[in-house]
């Protein structure tokens, strides 16, 4: 039997309070502990209906909107918006299907010039946090969401064009927004240095909650369709992955991505994969299950966690809801791992419920041991006395 040689992990947690359902925003995001964001991006209301039955509650962006036709439809699926605002829109003020207004998509990336002539540095820092000014002016009762580019997560991505390298621009970006979301995706990635490293997912999380100081929830786009690589897609158990290492790293929103490009457009990308949807389901209906768990405060300093394999560390993210605490957990790589995991408080219980898997792992002394494979999650619930 191959020995175990045990890497012990400190955990750091950085609490995050900001959930985008600051009172001060009397239409924003619904304060009710039991909703917590679970978006599609830029996709068509007439498939609300279909979004709703598989767990998403949000629509961000919407095609030449927002019309009535688009709210009424959004409406019979209970479901809410992120809009651009624009003169029209604000005819829709009082309806409270719009929860918040956004900028245009990723103003951090080079921006195409008219005409076919090419790309023009992204549009200034400076130009976002004035359009939000007046975004809060016209509006002050819903917050503002700014979808920002993969370089949030990577530096070297080239499509930021003569703004390449340059990570110091984010926190200007950041101050013209509320809500904070970004995109990269790694599982279908067509770049060696980002393709199948789903951790730049939890990285690029991590970098707007610092750039933040951790006062603006932050939002995470999640793949799930091949977008544009004809040779590669994203699985059902990437999806899974990337989306639950964002929300141990402390998203406070989902944001799924559902077009898919080549080798033939498909808008609702998504709903055409049985398996896929299926899987995105299944995860909204834990998220929507834990909803009132992932909105309360982190608890920090009560849990350890080691990992038996160096290159394949452990990311936990620790709650506390009605005397019952929720131990999340991923492996952040590729490769098979055992997580020693220790938790205060636990030790006079016996055994630990890992919700989903239809299994208990023994809990001795307050600690418990679990198998991992690459990028694999494990959510535990630990009740008082078990």
């Amino acid at each position: 039997m191959k020995a175990v040689r045990w890497l012990w992990v400190a955990v750091v947690v950085i609490t995050g309070s900001a959930r985008g359902d600051d009172p001060a925003f009397s239409r924003g995001i619904p304060r009710d502990d039991s909703f917590f964001p679970v978006a599609v991006w830029l996709q068509s209301t007439s498939n609300a209906e279909k979004y709703r039955d598989i767990g998403i509650n949000t629509y961000v962006a919407l095609w030449r909107g927002p019309t009535e036709e688009q709210l009424d439809a959004l409406d019979r699926a209970g479901m809410r918006v992120v809009c651009g605002q624009s003169e029209r829109a604000l005819r829709f003020v009082e309806r409270p299907t719009i929860v918040a207004w956004m900028h245009g998509d990723e103003p951090d990336n080079a921006q195409s010039l008219p005409n076919g002539r090419g790309y023009g540095p992204p549009i200034l820092p400076s130009k976002i946090v004035e359009g939000y000014r007046k975004i809060r002016e016209a509006d002050p009762t819903r917050p503002v969401l700014l979808n920002l580019g993969q370089g949030v997560a990577w530096d070297g991505w080239q499509g930021r064009g003569v703004r390449t390298n340059h990570p110091e621009d984010y926190r200007e970006y950041l101050e013209g927004c509320d809500i904070a979301s970004f995109d990269i995706y790694p599982a279908s990635h067509d770049r060696a240095e980002i393709a199948g490293k789903l951790w730049y997912v939890p990285l690029g999380v991590d970098r707007l909650r610092e750039w933040t100081e951790d006062r603006k929830p932050v939002w995470a786009c999640i793949e799930t369709t091949r977008i544009s690589n004809e040779q590669t897609a994203s699985t059902p158990a990437q999806v899974r992955s990337e989306v639950w290492m964002a929300l141990i790293h402390g998203a406070k929103g989902i944001i799924y991505f559902c077009h898919e490009f080549k080798p033939r457009f498909i808008e609702a990308g998504l709903l055409a994969d049985a398996a896929m949807a299926r899987e995105v389901a299944a995860i909204n209906g834990r998220i929507k299950e834990l909803a009132p768990v992932l909105n309360s405060p982190d608890v920090v300093d009560v849990a350890t966690v080691g990992s038996s394999n160096a290159e394949a560390p452990i990311d936990l993210m620790v709650k506390r809801k009605d005397g019952v605490s929720y131990v999340f957990a991923v492996s952040m790589r590729e490769g098979a791992t055992t997580g020693r995991f220790s938790l205060k408080g636990a030790e006079g219980g016996k055994e630990v419920e890992v919700l989903g898997e239809n299994r208990t792992v023994a809990l001795e002394n307050g600690s418990w041991t679990d198998a991992f494979e690459g990028y694999q999650v494990h959510l535990y619930r630990v009740r008082a006395g078990e």
